[in-house]
C-alpha cells in the first residue's frame, strides 16, 4: 500500500466515529486531522452531514437561551397561553 493510500485510509472514519467527533466538537477544538477526516466524511454523507447540521442549530439555540436573547424568551401573554393549554391538556383547568 503506497503512502498517500495508507494516509486516506487512515483518515477515513465510519458514521459511529463522526458521531463521536461531532460530540467532542462540543467541548473541545479538534485537532487539524480530526477536523480533515470529519469535513471529508461529512461531504460524502449526507445523514451525518444533516446530524453535524441539527447539531449546531441546537447549540446555537442553546447559547442564545443561556444569553437570554430577546428573540428567544416567551411573553407573558404567550407563557399564560401555553400554561392555560398544558392545564387544559392535562384536565387540570385550576
Amino acid at each position: 500500500m503506497s503512502f498517500w493510500q495508507s494516509l486516506r485510509q487512515s483518515l477515513m472514519l465510519n458514521c459511529r466515529e463522526v458521531s463521536e467527533l461531532l460530540s467532542a466538537s462540543l467541548d473541545r477544538r479538534l485537532k487539524l486531522r480530526e477536523r480533515f477526516a470529519l469535513r471529508q466524511h461529512l461531504k460524502l454523507c449526507r445523514d451525518c452531514s444533516n446530524f453535524s447540521k441539527s447539531i449546531r442549530v441546537l447549540e446555537q439555540a442553546f447559547r442564545n437561551w443561556l444569553r437570554g436573547s430577546s428573540s428567544e424568551r416567551l411573553s407573558p401573554e404567550a407563557r399564560d397561553r401555553i400554561r392555560q393549554e398544558l392545564e387544559r391538556r392535562s384536565g387540570r383547568n385550576s
